[in-house]
């Protein structure tokens, strides 16, 4: 399932690998693509949309919406 998130607090690089880890390190399987300059995160998984962001704000960032 393709989820796309929009994450304001992402400042650049750093943030999205912490991100895309933290992801990864929870569905090993997911495929994330983290726009820095669009303050998007797109993740193609099995998982849930709820764990994806739960684990997106447990990595530290807010989630527009949520």
């Amino acid at each position: 399932m393709a989820i796309k998130l929009k994450v304001p607090d992402i400042k650049g690089d750093e943030c999205a690998k912490k991100i895309t880890k933290s992801i990864q390190t929870m569905e090993s399987d997911a495929k994330v693509d983290v726009d820095v300059n669009a303050k998007t995160v797109a993740v193609d998984t099995a998982a849930s949309e709820e764990t994806i962001k739960q684990i997106v704000q447990s990595a530290g960032y807010t989630i527009e919406g949520y």
